[in-house]
């Protein structure tokens, strides 16, 4: 937390631009590829009953989510891009970053656990409503569903990393406009004078003493 590069404050507002835009955008790719999987699939799948759909439900609200919080980021990254000054303003990023970052990893963490769930059991609870390939109250096609749904759900988990990488990477700028940085930096220089100052000063002094006393000696005798 304390490697924070030091930056002039024109460039901070060009970095938390292009900062904030990226946030924007990928914010809103993941909110809508997260709409698509609930709004094709997951809202004919889920069932409170069978806990592996009702994970694929809460997973991919969660993504939703995240995702909106990752476009709130973005936009308050470049509301800070234009006005520095304000120290509300940079405590409010920085909250408002650091839920979004952790929010992302759950994401992440969801996402991966439904893949693993669903190459485990080959689609068992996303293919539930289609037993039947001929039935007319399947609400669509079974043979695409499987694949498309992993394919988003791909998509998805490395829209949430890259969330969580420019995620840290305005956190850390945030940091450095907050001047936490530097004082870390203060506390860690003082610790170490703290401990370097009974190790320069041990015994030379009264080595010094005893030399003065055999002079004064030497000079009684002459």
């Amino acid at each position: 937390m304390c490697r924070v590069g030091h930056l002039d404050p024109s460039s901070h507002q060009r970095v938390l631009m292009k900062t904030g835009l990226i946030l924007l955008i990928i914010g809103h790719l993941n909110f809508i590829t997260g709409a698509l999987v609930h709004g094709i699939v997951l809202r004919f799948v889920v069932n409170p009953r069978d806990a592996v759909s009702l994970q694929y439900a809460v997973a991919n609200t969660a993504s939703v989510v995240s995702a909106l919080l990752t476009i709130s980021c973005g936009i308050a990254a470049i509301v800070l891009s234009r006005y520095l000054t304000p120290t509300t303003l940079k405590w409010g990023v920085f909250t408002l970053t650091a839920c979004s970052s952790l929010g992302c990893l759950s994401c992440l963490l969801g996402l991966a656990v439904s893949i693993g769930l669903t190459l485990g059991s080959r689609g068992r609870a996303l293919l539930a409503p289609c037993t039947v390939p001929t039935s007319r109250e399947c609400p669509f096609d079974p043979t695409r569903v499987y694949s498309s749904t992993l394919s988003l759900w791909v998509i998805s988990l490395l829209l949430d990393l890259m969330e969580i990488v420019f995620g840290i990477r305005c956190l850390l700028l945030i940091i450095d406009l907050l001047r936490l940085g530097r004082c870390c930096r203060r506390v860690r220089r003082r610790k170490v004078s703290l401990q370097a100052v009974p190790a320069e000063s041990p015994d030379p002094p009264r080595q010094f003493l005893g030399l003065q006393r055999l002079d004064s000696v030497e000079t009684a005798w002459l």
